[in-house]
């Protein structure tokens, strides 16, 4: 594509990233007529839809892999001026990471990045198949995801990096776990004691591989923050939760390993696109550093 206008596709950006052209305008302090003008121009040279107007604007799939050049661009930019000693605003990056890494590892990974600041990041909360379609769509630099029993081939361009894995016991407070499980983690127990989960499929798995069970249990589906710290903790259902996050309350007293010993792992990998910048460098080297420091390695 030649001849990119690159001051309408960081209007395109901040239209997409504000939702709206009034929006866009404000923060890009011109006119919203002018927001107009120039996302009409670009959609006019490159003969596509580019946003969606509607309540939130959104850009369309061309129109994200227009941002996401741009945003590179801009990347590879702000890497050059440090090089000739140019002052620099830091660039932006975005990235999606799954809940349980958000609550457990992964704010650890920020502090190098962050202290002093190296870029300004943009974390997206989002479980597997989601976070993939963000990365291979550009919207995201880069993501946390499970790794699936049948992989998918990496889009080109990107590198996956195994990062090792997030290991999840099976626990309760020890009032539920008393009165349901006075008499071991059995099936009779599992048809009338409610779960919470997050993640269903991770549940029955579970029950499948480590309890021998395999017919539906009653339970109740909420995010995993909620699901932890007010249903689990709070003696209303027992649940799967990151060895991370509940060793301390085993630890403690306030949980229960319902089964000793026995735990499901759920393999996550790093997928990002191949760009060379020191920023990316960094934040792929930080990533992975502190995921294979927490997590279980092979």
């Amino acid at each position: 594509m030649e001849n990119l206008d690159y001051r309408a596709l960081a209007v395109l950006d901040a239209v997409a990233s504000q939702g709206s052209f009034e929006k866009a305008a404000n923060a890009l302090g011109i006119s919203q007529p002018a927001v107009s003008q120039r996302i009409k121009a670009l959609e006019d040279a490159v003969g596509r839809l580019l946003i969606v107007r509607g309540s939130p604007a959104e850009a369309t799939g061309l129109g994200q892999r227009l941002i996401s050049h741009y945003r590179n661009v801009k990347l590879m930019e702000a890497a050059l001026d440090i090089d000739l000693g140019h002052q620099t605003s830091m660039p932006e990056i975005a990235i999606a990471v799954d809940t349980a890494s958000l609550a457990t590892w992964f704010p650890s990974a920020l502090r190098p990045l962050l202290s002093p600041p190296r870029c300004q990041l943009d974390v997206e909360c989002a479980e597997r198949e989601v976070a993939l379609h963000l990365m291979r769509e550009g919207a995201v630099f880069g993501c946390v995801a499970a790794r699936s029993d049948v992989p998918s081939p990496a889009a080109a361009g990107s590198s996956a990096s195994p990062l090792g894995a997030m290991r999840f016991v099976c626990v309760a407070a020890p009032s539920f776990a008393g009165h349901w499980f006075g008499d071991g983690f059995v099936a009779e127990a599992l048809a009338l004691a409610p779960a919470v989960v997050h993640d269903r499929d991770l549940m029955a798995r579970f029950l499948a591989r480590e309890a021998g069970y395999v017919r539906p249990f009653p339970h109740h589906t909420l995010p995993l923050s909620t699901a932890l710290n007010d249903t689990v903790l709070g003696g209303m259902a027992y649940g799967l939760m990151p060895y991370l996050q509940a060793a301390q309350g085993l630890s403690q007293g306030t949980l229960v390993d319902l089964l000793p010993g026995r735990h499901i792992d759920v393999e996550l990998d790093w997928h990002a696109w191949e760009l060379d910048t020191p920023f990316t460098h960094a934040l792929n080297e930080q990533i992975v550093a502190t995921a294979r420091r927490y997590l279980v390695q092979p």
